[in-house]
């Protein structure tokens, strides 16, 4: 048989989509500011976080990964138990002798790094509401980082609360994980036009990188209807990568390792390599 090319179906059923690897890099920085939302929970939002930030750092991108849920999953997914650490992103939104050196923790992944976070976090949000220029607390804590890496992943709480308008001031872009179910996509429409309102009010440079479809199922008649009516609803900004539903997801969280290396040559990590490979086609 000849090799599959765009165009032609893969196992799922999916279209093969050829994405180049992204050459290597002689230099780092400076980075590039992502922020993964969804204020609908179960959307595959954390594994797509740690997924990509795991296949960019092995094309050779220096990643950082900012925990900004109190629920710390990102976190957990690295094998990192968060309440047992001293500095979490609490301290450095709240502690203004805390430095965003402090609290960075390097993983077992080469090019990957971690600001953890935990329960406290939720505290944050009332503390932050009477400080001046509180939306941009994030940004502050970030920017002296922001010429040592690539790219900064934001992997925000199920919400559209203070800490989101946070990542969303801080960020250059966002990638909207959504799960390709109906009621999901009703959620994705509220959140598009709280963007369109950081833009206009808070944050004129975020743009909105695409939406990725998620916990896909081939298998059902549902899952092919709504990636359709969403392909076609966002047209160019809906990725062309999608992400299959397996086991090996929650597996890997619970292993505290990214899909990429608990099954390195899974469909699942495969499908993340991919989304990397587009992630930075898009970035340019």
């Amino acid at each position: 048989m000849g090799k599959k090319g765009e165009g032609d179906e893969g196992l799922d059923g999916l279209p093969v989509v050829n994405i180049p690897e992204p050459p290597p890099l002689t230099t780092h920085g400076p980075a590039r500011v992502i922020s993964m939302v969804n204020q609908k929970g179960g959307v595959g939002k954390t594994t797509s976080a740690v997924s990509l930030g795991a296949a960019l750092a092995e094309y050779g991108r220096r990643v950082l990964l900012v925990d900004f849920d109190p629920q710390g999953a990102l976190s957990v997914s690295l094998g990192i138990n968060a309440n047992t650490l001293d500095l979490t992103i609490y301290e450095l939104l709240t502690d203004a002798n805390c430095h965003i050196g402090d609290v960075i923790i390097t993983t077992d992944i080469p090019g990957l790094d971690l600001v953890p976070s935990n329960i406290d976090l939720s505290a944050a949000e009332v503390q932050l509401v009477n400080e001046v220029g509180r939306e941009q607390a994030l940004a502050r804590a970030l920017a002296p980082i922001i010429p040592e890496y690539d790219v900064i992943l934001i992997d925000c709480q199920p919400s559209l609360g203070l800490l989101t308008l946070n990542a969303l001031a801080a960020s250059d872009d966002v990638i909207i994980p959504m799960q390709a179910e109906y009621f999901a996509m009703r959620g994705v429409a509220l959140l598009t036009d709280t963007i369109d309102k950081v833009v206009a009010r808070v944050n004129p440079k975020v743009t909105l990188l695409g939406v990725l479809a998620t916990m896909y199922d081939p298998r059902t008649l549902h899952s092919r209807e709504v990636l359709a009516t969403v392909q076609q609803r966002f047209g160019d900004k809906i990725f062309k990568t999608v992400i299959t539903k397996t086991v090996k997801f929650p597996d890997s969280a619970v292993a505290g390792e990214p899909i990429t290396i608990f099954a390195t040559s899974s469909q699942g990590a495969q499908a993340y390599r991919q989304f990397a490979r587009e992630v930075l086609q898009r970035l340019g």
